[in-house]
């Protein structure tokens, strides 16, 4: 678990700094996120529209950008859903 962790916090700094704030994924930093690591996890993670709804939900602080915390939570719905456990 602590490589999967290492992992999660390596692509999350990697995409985050790849324009602005290493602290934070902007909109785009996120899509490409979404497109490149989690294209079998996320619904629709071609389609700009839904990746943008699945921010705004994610988005807690309303900042337009996700924080550490704010993208852990996808991690923990998609590590749920993939594994069977009820919401």
């Amino acid at each position: 678990m602590e490589s999967a962790i290492g992992v999660l916090v390596s692509q999350f700094k990697t995409y985050a700094g790849s324009d602005g704030s290493a602290d934070t994924l902007s909109r785009d930093e996120f899509h490409r996120l979404v497109k490149s690591q989690l294209p079998n996890f996320v619904k629709n993670a071609s389609d700009p529209a839904a990746v943008d709804l699945l921010m705004g939900s994610l988005d807690e602080n309303n900042d337009g950008e996700l924080n550490f915390l704010e993208f852990w939570q996808l991690i923990g719905l998609l590590a749920s859903k993939h594994g069977g456990f009820s919401q």
